[in-house]
Protein backbone atom coordinates (compact mmCIF):
# COMPACT_ATOMS: atom_id res chain seq x y z
CA UNK A 1 0.00 0.00 0.00
CA UNK A 2 0.83 3.86 -0.90
CA UNK A 3 -0.14 6.87 0.43
CA UNK A 4 -0.67 9.81 -1.85
CA UNK A 5 2.96 10.79 -2.64
CA UNK A 6 4.04 7.08 -3.05
CA UNK A 7 5.67 6.57 -0.13
CA UNK A 8 5.65 2.90 0.89
CA UNK A 9 3.05 3.55 3.83
CA UNK A 10 4.77 0.43 5.95
CA UNK A 11 8.39 1.75 5.86
CA UNK A 12 9.31 2.81 9.03
CA UNK A 13 12.73 5.27 8.46
CA UNK A 14 15.43 6.45 11.10
CA UNK A 15 17.19 8.95 9.32
CA UNK A 16 20.00 11.06 10.24
CA UNK A 17 20.02 14.44 8.86
CA UNK A 18 23.30 16.03 8.47
CA UNK A 19 22.82 20.09 8.52
CA UNK A 20 19.56 18.78 9.80
CA UNK A 21 19.36 22.86 11.43
CA UNK A 22 19.65 24.30 8.70
CA UNK A 23 17.11 25.94 5.79
CA UNK A 24 16.89 22.61 3.51
CA UNK A 25 17.89 20.21 6.52
CA UNK A 26 15.27 21.21 9.22
CA UNK A 27 12.40 21.26 6.12
CA UNK A 28 13.20 17.58 5.44
CA UNK A 29 13.65 16.53 9.40
CA UNK A 30 9.85 18.26 9.94
CA UNK A 31 8.48 16.68 6.87
CA UNK A 32 9.76 12.98 8.20
CA UNK A 33 9.06 13.55 11.47
CA UNK A 34 5.16 14.61 10.50
CA UNK A 35 5.01 11.67 8.56
CA UNK A 36 6.01 9.72 11.37
CA UNK A 37 9.27 8.35 10.83
CA UNK A 38 12.17 9.05 13.51
CA UNK A 39 14.59 11.69 12.53
CA UNK A 40 17.14 13.33 13.86
CA UNK A 41 19.75 16.47 13.08
CA UNK A 42 23.21 16.95 13.02
CA UNK A 43 24.51 20.28 12.95
CA UNK A 44 27.87 22.32 13.87
CA UNK A 45 25.79 25.16 14.23
CA UNK A 46 28.13 27.97 12.24
CA UNK A 47 25.06 28.66 10.12
CA UNK A 48 22.12 26.32 11.33
CA UNK A 49 20.22 27.83 13.75
CA UNK A 50 18.45 24.91 16.75
CA UNK A 51 15.21 26.62 16.80
CA UNK A 52 14.56 25.43 13.54
CA UNK A 53 14.81 21.58 15.12
CA UNK A 54 11.97 20.44 17.45
CA UNK A 55 13.37 19.50 21.08
CA UNK A 56 15.14 16.54 21.66
CA UNK A 57 16.29 15.80 17.91
CA UNK A 58 19.51 17.85 17.58
CA UNK A 59 23.01 16.64 17.91
CA UNK A 60 26.08 19.44 17.74
CA UNK A 61 28.67 18.12 15.98
CA UNK A 62 31.18 18.31 12.74
CA UNK A 63 30.22 16.11 9.70
CA UNK A 64 33.79 15.61 9.52
CA UNK A 65 34.00 13.40 12.44
CA UNK A 66 33.67 10.14 11.28
CA UNK A 67 33.88 8.06 14.60
CA UNK A 68 31.68 10.35 16.49
CA UNK A 69 29.22 9.78 13.61
CA UNK A 70 29.28 6.16 13.43
CA UNK A 71 28.58 6.07 17.08
CA UNK A 72 25.76 8.81 16.87
CA UNK A 73 24.19 6.64 13.79
CA UNK A 74 24.56 3.15 16.09
CA UNK A 75 22.94 4.67 18.84
CA UNK A 76 19.99 5.67 17.03
CA UNK A 77 19.80 2.92 14.88
CA UNK A 78 19.46 4.84 12.03
CA UNK A 79 18.99 3.19 8.49
CA UNK A 80 19.13 6.40 6.43
CA UNK A 81 20.59 9.67 6.10
CA UNK A 82 20.07 12.95 4.32
CA UNK A 83 23.42 14.60 4.07
CA UNK A 84 22.56 18.40 3.51
CA UNK A 85 25.13 20.03 5.57
CA UNK A 86 27.50 21.97 3.86
CA UNK A 87 29.30 25.35 2.73
CA UNK A 88 26.83 26.54 -0.05
CA UNK A 89 28.03 30.63 -1.06
CA UNK A 90 29.52 30.37 -4.97
CA UNK A 91 31.22 33.97 -3.94
CA UNK A 92 32.21 32.74 -0.37
CA UNK A 93 33.70 29.45 -2.25
CA UNK A 94 35.96 31.84 -4.26
CA UNK A 95 37.37 33.55 -1.46
CA UNK A 96 37.60 30.13 0.87
CA UNK A 97 37.88 27.32 -1.51
CA UNK A 98 39.84 25.38 0.70
CA UNK A 99 37.13 25.58 3.46
CA UNK A 100 34.86 24.39 0.35
CA UNK A 101 36.72 21.30 -0.21
CA UNK A 102 37.12 20.35 3.10
CA UNK A 103 33.41 20.68 4.47
CA UNK A 104 31.78 19.65 1.27
CA UNK A 105 34.04 17.01 0.27
CA UNK A 106 35.45 15.63 3.46
CA UNK A 107 32.58 16.02 4.94
CA UNK A 108 30.80 13.81 2.63
CA UNK A 109 33.22 11.27 2.83
CA UNK A 110 33.53 10.91 6.21
CA UNK A 111 29.59 10.44 6.09
CA UNK A 112 29.88 7.36 3.68
CA UNK A 113 32.56 5.61 5.75
CA UNK A 114 29.93 6.23 8.91
CA UNK A 115 27.52 4.61 7.11
CA UNK A 116 29.08 1.81 6.35
CA UNK A 117 30.22 1.32 9.45
CA UNK A 118 26.86 1.92 11.26
CA UNK A 119 25.22 -0.75 8.69
CA UNK A 120 22.81 2.71 7.15
CA UNK A 121 21.93 1.47 3.45
CA UNK A 122 20.02 4.91 1.94
CA UNK A 123 21.76 8.16 1.50
CA UNK A 124 20.18 11.09 0.50
CA UNK A 125 22.50 13.63 -0.37
CA UNK A 126 22.33 17.63 -0.92
CA UNK A 127 23.72 18.54 -4.77
CA UNK A 128 23.74 21.82 -6.73
CA UNK A 129 22.74 22.96 -10.10
CA UNK A 130 25.93 24.28 -9.73
CA UNK A 131 27.40 20.91 -10.85
CA UNK A 132 26.83 21.82 -14.65
CA UNK A 133 29.19 23.67 -17.52
CA UNK A 134 28.03 27.17 -17.05
CA UNK A 135 25.92 27.97 -20.69
CA UNK A 136 24.13 24.85 -21.56
CA UNK A 137 20.34 25.12 -23.49
CA UNK A 138 17.21 25.37 -21.04
CA UNK A 139 15.98 23.58 -19.41
CA UNK A 140 18.87 21.47 -18.23
CA UNK A 141 19.16 17.76 -18.22
CA UNK A 142 20.98 15.12 -15.85
CA UNK A 143 23.21 13.91 -18.19
CA UNK A 144 24.14 17.35 -19.43
CA UNK A 145 27.87 18.34 -19.18
CA UNK A 146 29.52 18.59 -15.16
CA UNK A 147 32.15 21.45 -15.75
CA UNK A 148 31.84 23.44 -12.34
CA UNK A 149 33.14 26.94 -12.73
CA UNK A 150 33.35 27.39 -9.06
CA UNK A 151 35.16 25.75 -6.02
CA UNK A 152 31.18 25.63 -4.53
CA UNK A 153 30.25 23.69 -7.80
CA UNK A 154 33.67 21.52 -8.03
CA UNK A 155 32.89 20.64 -4.55
CA UNK A 156 29.97 19.19 -4.61
CA UNK A 157 30.46 17.26 -8.05
CA UNK A 158 33.75 15.90 -6.18
CA UNK A 159 31.11 14.71 -3.12
CA UNK A 160 28.50 13.14 -5.94
CA UNK A 161 31.59 11.18 -7.56
CA UNK A 162 32.60 10.04 -4.33
CA UNK A 163 29.14 9.42 -3.00
CA UNK A 164 28.82 6.99 -6.40
CA UNK A 165 32.22 5.29 -5.76
CA UNK A 166 31.29 4.09 -2.35
CA UNK A 167 27.64 3.06 -3.39
CA UNK A 168 29.06 0.95 -5.63
CA UNK A 169 31.98 -0.47 -3.81
CA UNK A 170 30.08 -1.17 -0.48
CA UNK A 171 25.90 -1.42 -1.47
CA UNK A 172 24.83 1.48 -0.66
CA UNK A 173 22.03 3.57 -2.64
CA UNK A 174 22.56 6.87 -3.13
CA UNK A 175 20.35 10.09 -4.78
CA UNK A 176 21.57 13.14 -5.38
CA UNK A 177 19.36 16.08 -5.84
CA UNK A 178 20.66 18.99 -7.35
CA UNK A 179 18.57 21.89 -6.41
CA UNK A 180 18.24 24.85 -8.11
CA UNK A 181 17.14 27.71 -6.09
CA UNK A 182 15.46 26.60 -3.02
CA UNK A 183 13.28 29.31 -2.39
CA UNK A 184 10.02 29.96 0.51
CA UNK A 185 8.93 29.23 3.92
CA UNK A 186 7.04 26.87 5.75
CA UNK A 187 3.05 27.04 5.08
CA UNK A 188 2.57 27.43 9.12
CA UNK A 189 4.78 30.65 8.96
CA UNK A 190 7.15 29.13 11.75
CA UNK A 191 10.39 28.08 9.53
CA UNK A 192 12.12 29.80 6.77
CA UNK A 193 15.18 31.12 5.80
CA UNK A 194 17.27 32.64 8.27
CA UNK A 195 21.26 33.70 7.78
CA UNK A 196 23.56 36.33 9.69
CA UNK A 197 24.77 36.82 5.92
CA UNK A 198 22.08 36.55 3.49
CA UNK A 199 22.96 36.57 0.43
CA UNK A 200 19.87 34.63 -1.50
CA UNK A 201 17.70 37.00 -3.60
CA UNK A 202 14.11 36.59 -2.17
CA UNK A 203 14.92 37.58 1.19
CA UNK A 204 17.28 40.30 0.20
CA UNK A 205 14.27 41.67 -1.97
CA UNK A 206 11.77 41.30 0.87
CA UNK A 207 13.87 43.02 2.92
CA UNK A 208 14.74 45.67 0.55
CA UNK A 209 10.67 46.03 1.02
CA UNK A 210 10.72 46.21 4.86
CA UNK A 211 13.33 49.01 4.59
CA UNK A 212 15.39 47.05 6.18
CA UNK A 213 17.61 47.15 3.07
CA UNK A 214 17.98 51.12 0.98
CA UNK A 215 18.30 49.34 -2.22
CA UNK A 216 18.49 46.14 -4.17
CA UNK A 217 21.32 45.20 -6.69
CA UNK A 218 21.15 43.21 -9.90
CA UNK A 219 23.65 41.51 -11.22
CA UNK A 220 24.14 42.71 -14.53
CA UNK A 221 21.27 43.15 -17.29
CA UNK A 222 22.82 42.51 -20.22
CA UNK A 223 23.21 39.08 -20.18
CA UNK A 224 21.73 37.07 -23.29
CA UNK A 225 17.91 36.93 -21.41
CA UNK A 226 14.73 38.53 -22.74
CA UNK A 227 14.81 41.57 -20.66
CA UNK A 228 18.54 41.06 -19.98
CA UNK A 229 18.76 39.59 -16.16
CA UNK A 230 19.46 36.63 -15.47
CA UNK A 231 16.96 33.94 -15.15
CA UNK A 232 16.83 30.96 -12.30
CA UNK A 233 14.37 28.23 -11.05
CA UNK A 234 13.10 28.47 -8.05
CA UNK A 235 11.31 25.74 -6.34
CA UNK A 236 9.44 25.70 -2.82
CA UNK A 237 11.61 24.49 0.61
CA UNK A 238 8.02 22.59 0.93
CA UNK A 239 8.68 20.74 -2.14
CA UNK A 240 12.16 20.23 -1.38
CA UNK A 241 11.39 18.27 1.87
CA UNK A 242 8.97 15.84 -0.31
CA UNK A 243 11.30 14.94 -2.71
CA UNK A 244 13.76 14.13 0.12
CA UNK A 245 11.09 11.82 1.87
CA UNK A 246 10.21 10.15 -1.60
CA UNK A 247 14.06 9.52 -2.21
CA UNK A 248 14.54 7.66 1.40
CA UNK A 249 12.15 5.07 0.18
CA UNK A 250 11.94 5.16 -3.76
CA UNK A 251 12.76 2.18 -5.76
CA UNK A 252 16.55 3.14 -6.39
CA UNK A 253 17.86 2.51 -10.72
CA UNK A 254 20.87 2.07 -9.64
CA UNK A 255 23.60 2.13 -6.92
CA UNK A 256 23.89 6.24 -7.64
CA UNK A 257 21.17 8.59 -9.44
CA UNK A 258 21.01 11.90 -10.05
CA UNK A 259 17.86 14.31 -9.79
CA UNK A 260 17.31 17.87 -10.51
CA UNK A 261 15.06 19.54 -8.10
CA UNK A 262 12.98 22.90 -9.67
CA UNK A 263 10.05 24.20 -10.57
CA UNK A 264 11.01 23.60 -14.23
CA UNK A 265 10.66 27.08 -15.30
CA UNK A 266 12.48 30.35 -15.18
CA UNK A 267 12.16 33.62 -13.48
CA UNK A 268 14.45 36.95 -14.60
CA UNK A 269 15.69 39.13 -11.60
CA UNK A 270 13.75 41.64 -12.53
CA UNK A 271 10.01 39.73 -13.07
CA UNK A 272 11.36 38.29 -9.47
CA UNK A 273 11.46 42.17 -8.54
CA UNK A 274 8.17 42.91 -10.05
CA UNK A 275 6.70 40.37 -8.59
CA UNK A 276 7.84 41.10 -5.07
CA UNK A 277 6.71 44.49 -5.29
CA UNK A 278 2.99 42.80 -6.05
CA UNK A 279 2.89 40.25 -3.57
CA UNK A 280 4.09 43.08 -1.11
CA UNK A 281 2.96 46.24 -2.07
CA UNK A 282 5.99 47.92 -1.04
CA UNK A 283 8.34 49.92 -3.25
CA UNK A 284 11.56 48.22 -3.83
CA UNK A 285 14.66 50.32 -4.74
CA UNK A 286 16.88 48.88 -7.86
CA UNK A 287 20.05 49.78 -9.31
CA UNK A 288 22.23 47.57 -11.35
CA UNK A 289 25.59 46.03 -10.06
CA UNK A 290 28.67 44.13 -12.17
CA UNK A 291 28.16 40.53 -13.15
CA UNK A 292 29.56 38.15 -10.45
CA UNK A 293 31.97 35.81 -11.17
CA UNK A 294 30.56 32.30 -11.52
CA UNK A 295 27.23 33.42 -12.81
CA UNK A 296 25.33 31.90 -15.44
CA UNK A 297 23.07 33.47 -17.35
CA UNK A 298 20.31 30.62 -17.11
CA UNK A 299 19.33 28.27 -14.74
CA UNK A 300 16.08 26.12 -15.79
CA UNK A 301 15.79 22.15 -14.57
CA UNK A 302 14.33 19.42 -16.68
CA UNK A 303 12.60 17.71 -13.74
CA UNK A 304 11.19 14.94 -16.05
CA UNK A 305 13.79 12.30 -13.99
CA UNK A 306 12.46 13.28 -10.75
CA UNK A 307 8.98 12.46 -11.47
CA UNK A 308 10.22 8.93 -13.50
CA UNK A 309 12.17 8.11 -10.72
CA UNK A 310 10.66 9.80 -7.31
CA UNK A 311 7.01 10.11 -8.56
CA UNK A 312 7.39 14.15 -7.77
CA UNK A 313 6.23 17.13 -9.33
CA UNK A 314 6.27 20.55 -7.43
CA UNK A 315 2.55 21.27 -5.94
CA UNK A 316 3.79 24.68 -4.01
CA UNK A 317 6.66 26.40 -6.17
CA UNK A 318 4.74 28.66 -8.48
CA UNK A 319 5.81 31.89 -7.66
CA UNK A 320 3.07 33.99 -5.96
CA UNK A 321 2.92 31.00 -3.52
CA UNK A 322 6.74 30.95 -2.77
CA UNK A 323 6.51 34.85 -2.18
CA UNK A 324 3.78 34.86 -0.07
CA UNK A 325 5.00 31.91 2.13
CA UNK A 326 8.45 33.53 2.28
CA UNK A 327 6.66 37.03 3.24
CA UNK A 328 4.75 36.74 5.62
CA UNK A 329 7.70 34.58 7.36
CA UNK A 330 9.94 37.89 7.15
CA UNK A 331 7.52 39.60 8.00
CA UNK A 332 6.52 37.54 11.34
CA UNK A 333 10.48 37.10 12.09
CA UNK A 334 12.59 39.67 10.54
CA UNK A 335 15.55 38.59 12.38
CA UNK A 336 15.58 35.08 11.93
CA UNK A 337 15.16 32.82 14.63
CA UNK A 338 16.34 35.27 17.71
CA UNK A 339 13.54 36.89 17.82
CA UNK A 340 10.20 37.58 16.69
CA UNK A 341 8.51 40.46 15.43
CA UNK A 342 6.34 42.37 18.22
CA UNK A 343 2.74 41.55 17.61
CA UNK A 344 1.07 44.36 15.33
CA UNK A 345 4.24 45.27 13.92
CA UNK A 346 4.06 42.99 10.92
CA UNK A 347 3.27 44.79 7.67
CA UNK A 348 -0.11 44.52 5.58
Amino acid sequence: MHSDDGVPSGAHLRVLVTGGAGYVGSACLRALLKAGHEAWALDDLSAGNAAAVPDGRLFEGDVRECAWMTGLMQRLRVNAVIHAAALASVPESLENPGGYWSVNLDGTRAVLEAMTAAGAARLVMSSTAAVYRSGLTAPIREDDPLDPETPYGASKLAAELAARDHARRHGLQVMALRYFNAAGADADGLHGEARAHETHVIPLLLDTALGRRPIFEVFGTRWPTPDGACVRDYVSITDLARAHRLALTAPAPAPFTACNLGAGAGVSVLELVDAVRAITGRSVSVREAAPRPGDPAVLVADISRAHAVLGWRPGHSALPDILASAWAWRRSHPNGYDAPAPAGTGAS
